[in-house]
C-alpha cells in the first residue's frame, strides 16, 4: 500500500494514531539499509501501530565543501520503497518547514563526543544532525526511533542526547547491512566509480581481520584492522579505532572487557565512506 504523503508539520499533528508510532529518519535515497529499518519498526508496532518514515535533506549537517548539492534527492522512488516495507506514512518538509525562521540561532551541541573521529573530520555536523533530529522527534513524537548501526557515532550521539534531555522514545539500534560483497550499504555508494568501488571493499576487510584478532584482545584486534587499511591502495584513510560504544573514547591496552567498536573511514576517490563493527571483548562487568 502506497504511504500517505505529508508535508507539514500541521498535517504531521492532524494524523491520527492507534498504538504505538515508530519513525525511521532517513535523508532519502532509500537503499535495503534503510528498508531494514522500516521493517523493523512495522514489527515492533505491529499492525495497529503506525510507522512513519521521515525524508529530509537536512543542510546543517553538510560542511563547506560536503556534497549537500549533489546529495541525491529521489522521493518517488524513496515512497515507493517505505511503502513495499510497510511505512504509513511519509513525512517530506521542505527546509522552510522544518527551519521556518532560516537557520536556528538555538541548537543541539554534541558534546565532547562530537569531537572525535566523525566529529573531527566533519566539525558542526553532529551538531546539526542532533538539532534536526531533536526537531524531528517532536514533530512526530514516536514512542521508538530506529536507527542504524552503520552510523555507530549517531546512534550514540541520539541515545545521550535523548537520556541527557529525557525524550520520551526508545532508541533502538539496527546491525549494519551489507552489500553480498561486505561493503556497507550507502546512499553516497552511488558516487563511486568501479575501481573506487573495489578499493572500498578494504574498509569491510579491515573489519573481519579486527574480528577474527578479537580473541587476542583490543590492541590486536585494532592493530588487525590497521594493518589491512596500510597495505590497501586506492584509499585515502582517515581513521582506525577502537572505542567505547557510549562515550567513543578510546578503548587502550588489553584490559577492556565489554563491548567495544571498531570503527573505520576513508576516502576512495571523493567519497567519504565509513564503517564499523561492534566487539566484545572478555566478560562484561
Amino acid at each position: 500500500m502506497r504511504p500517505r504523503i505529508v508535508t507539514t508539520a500541521g498535517e504531521l499533528r492532524a494524523l491520527p494514531r492507534d498504538g504505538e508510532r515508530a519513525v525511521v529518519m532517513t535523508m532519502g535515497a532509500l537503499h535495503e539499509g534503510h528498508a531494514a529499518l522500516v521493517r523493523a519498526a512495522r514489527d515492533r508496532v505491529g499492525p495497529h501501530g503506525q510507522v512513519v518514515v521521515t525524508v529530509f535533506v537536512n543542510p546543517l549537517q553538510f560542511g563547506a565543501g560536503e556534497d549537500l548539492d549533489r546529495y541525491p534527492r529521489t522521493l518517488d522512488a524513496d515512497v515507493e520503497v517505505a511503502g513495499k516495507e510497510g511505512a504509513d506514512v511519509v513525512f517530506a518538509p521542505s527546509v522552510e518547514e522544518v527551519y521556518p525562521g532560516g537557520e536556528p540561532q538555538v541548537r543541539i551541541t554534541a558534546g565532547p563526543m562530537g569531537t572525535v573521529l566523525e566529529g573531527a573530520s566533519r566539525p558542526g555536523h553532529f551538531d546539526g544532525m542532533l538539532t534536526v533530529v531533536a526537531k524531528l522527534l517532536h514533530l512526530t513524537a514516536p514512542d521508538a526511533a530506529f536507527f542504524g548501526q552503520k552510523d555507530a557515532q549517531q546512534l550514540a550521539l541520539v541515545r545521550r542526547m535523548a537520556r541527557d534531555l529525557n525524550f520520551p522514545v526508545e532508541i533502538v539500534a539496527v546491525p549494519t547491512v551489507r552489500e553480498p560483497d561486505g561493503l556497507a550499504l550507502s546512499s553516497r555508494n552511488r558516487y563511486l566509480d568501479t575501481g573506487e568501488r573495489a578499493a572500498a571493499l578494504a574498509l569491510s576487510r579491515a573489519l573481519r581481520a579486527g574480528e577474527e584478532a578479537a580473541s587476542r584482545g583490543p590492541a590486536a584486534a585494532e592493530r588487525a584492522a590497521r594493518e589491512v587499511l596500510e597495505r590497501a591502495t586506492g584509499l585515502d584513510v582517515d581513521y582506525v579505532a577502537l572505542v567505547d560504544p557510549a562515550s567513543f573514547t578510546p578503548v587502550t591496552g588489553d584490559t577492556w572487557r565489554g563491548e567495544a567498536v571498531l570503527a573505520v573511514a576513508a576516502r576512495a576517490g571523493t567519497t567519504r565512506l565509513i564503517d564499523n563493527v561492534p566487539l566484545r571483548f572478555g566478560d562484561a562487568r
